[in-house]
C-alpha cells in the first residue's frame, strides 16, 4: 500500500473526529502563526492540512491567500464540505510533499503539524527541507510541530521520528533561526495524550 492509499483508507474508514490528531480548534498553531505578525494578504501554506480546522480559523481571521496540500483527496474534501462556499478562497492541492513542485519564494508562512515526523530517512528529510527552502521567502516563517522525544513512536500505524526543539533546529540547519518553541500535550478523541513539540523558525539565509 502506498502512502497515498494509506491515508485515503484512513479517511475512508473514519470521520474527521475519529482520528487521533483531531482538534476542535487549532489553538497552538494559531498562536504560532500570530507570532509571525503577517499581513492578511500573506501567503500561508498548510502542509498535510487534510481535514484540519486550521483553514476554517484562518479564513475567519481574514487571511486571503491560503494553500493546503495533502496526500488524501478525501481529507481535503472533508474540509471543503465543512466550510462550504469559503472553500473557493483556498488553493487545494492533492500531492506528495516529496514530489510536489513549489514556486520559488512564493510562501510567507509554511505550516506543518505532524507531516515532517513521518519522514524517517535522511534522504526524505533532505528533500522536504529543500522544498521548504525553495518555497519560503527570505524572512518567511516556518511553524513546525512533531511528536516530542517523550511522545509516541508511531501514528496511524506508521513509525515516526521524534524531535526536541534542539534536534529539530539542528535538522533544519543554519538557514532557519528558531524564534520560539513549546511542548503541547494533545488530548486525542480516545482519551489518550500525545506530547507534541511546536517550533517557529524564520528563514534567515537564502542560499543552501
Amino acid at each position: 500500500m502506498t502512502s497515498q492509499q494509506h491515508w485515503q483508507a484512513i479517511y475512508g474508514d473514519k470521520s474527521e473526529q475519529e482520528v487521533s490528531w483531531y482538534q476542535d480548534f487549532p489553538q497552538q498553531s494559531l498562536e504560532y502563526i500570530e507570532m509571525a505578525g503577517l499581513a492578511l494578504n500573506a501567503h500561508l501554506f498548510d502542509i498535510g492540512g487534510g481535514a484540519s480546522t486550521l483553514t476554517d480559523a484562518l479564513i475567519d481571521q481574514g487571511y486571503q491567500k491560503l494553500s493546503v496540500l495533502d496526500l488524501s483527496e478525501q481529507a481535503l474534501e472533508i474540509s471543503q464540505n465543512r466550510i462550504g462556499d469559503k472553500a473557493k478562497q483556498v488553493n487545494w492541492q492533492v500531492a506528495n510533499i516529496l514530489s510536489h513542485s513549489f514556486d520559488t519564494d512564493s510562501v510567507d508562512l509554511w505550516h506543518d503539524r505532524a507531516v515532517f515526523h513521518f519522514l524517517i530517512s535522511d534522504e526524505d528529510q533532505d528533500i522536504y527541507i529543500d522544498k521548504l527552502h525553495k518555497a519560503l521567502k527570505l524572512g518567511g516563517f516556518v511553524v513546525l510541530s512533531t511528536f516530542d522525544i517523550e511522545g509516541p513512536i508511531k501514528c496511524s500505524g506508521l513509525p515516526i521520528k521524534q524531535y526536541s526543539w534542539q534536534t529539530l533546529s539542528q535538522r533544519l540547519g543554519d538557514n532557519f533561526e528558531l524564534i520560539s518553541h513549546s511542548q503541547h500535550n494533545h488530548q486525542t478523541p480516545f482519551g489518550t495524550s500525545q506530547l507534541f513539540n511546536y517550533c517557529i523558525f524564520r528563514k534567515v539565509i537564502n542560499n543552501q
